[in-house]
């Protein structure tokens, strides 16, 4: 297989779960602006959006979208535990959290990563992130360590990178101790540091 990615963006997610499962895969960076991959290819040709991730199957076919590539993942790795079983609420729970981390958290911090975005528009972009971390921080006051408890799934691994990105636009997460607790469990899982200095963020 292959990962598409850009160091530290949503991509690290799906790198991560894939050195959970042990898989065999290669990387290759893209520059998202000029949409061009480290091998030398027109990014667009594996993935008409444009952006990452994107996993090229041993077949050829190519997944994107990283809330669906991490479900792959998991759920061709059934003995990983990164995903409940199909069809149980606990499944239900891993989606919703999924789709929070992707259609609300990511989207929020989007401003920050565009050019040309105005200081005010970063300053909105801030309390609506804020806001998307308090609900995380309602999640996780019950006590428990991951998003479905005390198991570490594939929901963990997107929510711990999109979170951490408040560390690269000055949003402090001490005002969110159980959040920055968790991200901070998530950073210390040999698998995350492993992907961590494959990207040469670590």
């Amino acid at each position: 297989m292959k990962l598409y990615m850009k160091p530290g963006a949503c991509s690290l997610a799906s790198h991560i779960a894939l050195r959970e499962v042990g898989a065999a895969f290669d990387l290759d960076q893209v520059d998202t602006d000029k949409k061009i991959t480290a091998s030398g290819s027109d990014y667009r040709r594996v993935n008409a959006k444009g952006y990452v991730p994107a996993l090229e199957l041993d077949s050829g076919e190519v997944l994107t979208e990283g809330a669906s590539i991490l479900q792959y993942i998991a759920d061709t790795n059934p003995g990983s535990g990164l995903a409940p079983a199909a069809g149980s609420v606990e499944r239900a729970r891993l989606q919703e959290h999924l789709n929070y981390t992707a259609s609300e958290l990511h989207k929020a911090f989007n401003p920050f990563f565009r050019a040309g975005v105005s200081d005010a528009d970063k300053q909105s972009a801030g309390r609506a992130v804020a806001q998307k971390f308090d609900y995380v921080e309602t999640l996780l006051a019950d006590g428990r360590t991951h998003l479905l408890g005390s198991a570490f799934t594939v929901a963990d691994a997107y929510l711990f990178v999109v979170s951490n990105w408040a560390n690269f636009v000055g949003i402090d997460l001490g005002n969110w101790p159980k959040l920055k607790a968790f991200v901070e469990r998530v950073a210390a899982r040999p698998t995350t540091q492993a992907a961590l200095r494959a990207e040469g963020l670590a």
